[in-house]
């Protein structure tokens, strides 16, 4: 029912969901372009509406969990950051995959819906130490479909392998092209 609700309403806003890779227990998945917060309702609909069955956690600024909204977002897999600590959050999210069966965490890699074009690195570090593969998910506004269509096995180049992550993302329209940056 979630499923027939979600692509319903995707396709009231005119866009479509398309999965073209099966989505592992374990993953990574590397979200961009990301430069609007409609990125997240686009993305919940579009897992949901292509029958994304397991719970995808997501790293999120920890002032977004305030009452009441802070219960909401740990409900739906918010993980708070505090970006002004510089603790490991790597090794925690890879302690986390190691403790879990299933477990997929969503990261923008910008790190913020700005120009960046200083990827932050965690999510390839984390898939890295964790031994999980990455799914490289994307929304195109300009055609209007989000999408995980490919998996990206870390090669532990991280130079090379930034730059061809990169460089598939660089085909992918942002709602805010002027703030994404490749």
């Amino acid at each position: 029912m979630r499923k027939k609700i979600c692509s319903f309403i995707l396709g009231l806003f005119g866009w479509k969901g398309v999965l073209g890779v099966e989505i592992p227990k374990k993953s990574v998945f590397c979200v961009a372009p990301h430069t609007s917060n409609w990125d997240f309702i686009i993305g919940e609909l579009f897992y949901s509406a292509v029958g994304g069955d397991q719970k995808v956690s997501f790293l999120i600024k920890k002032e977004w969990f305030t009452f009441p909204l802070g219960y909401f977002f740990r409900w739906i897999g918010g993980v708070p950051v505090d970006r002004g600590k510089r603790t490991s959050l790597v090794q925690q999210m890879v302690a986390e995959f190691h403790k879990r069966e299933k477990f997929c965490l969503a990261v923008t890699p910008e790190g913020t819906r700005k120009a960046n074009p200083n990827w932050k690195l965690g999510f390839y570090r984390i898939a890295r130490e964790a031994g999980v593969p990455i799914v490289l998910v994307y929304m195109d506004y300009s055609k209007k479909v989000a999408g995980a269509e490919r998996l990206f096995e870390v090669t532990g180049d991280e130079e090379a392998d930034i730059a061809e992550i990169k460089k598939y993302y660089s085909q992918f329209t942002a709602c805010h092209p002027e703030n994404f940056v490749i």
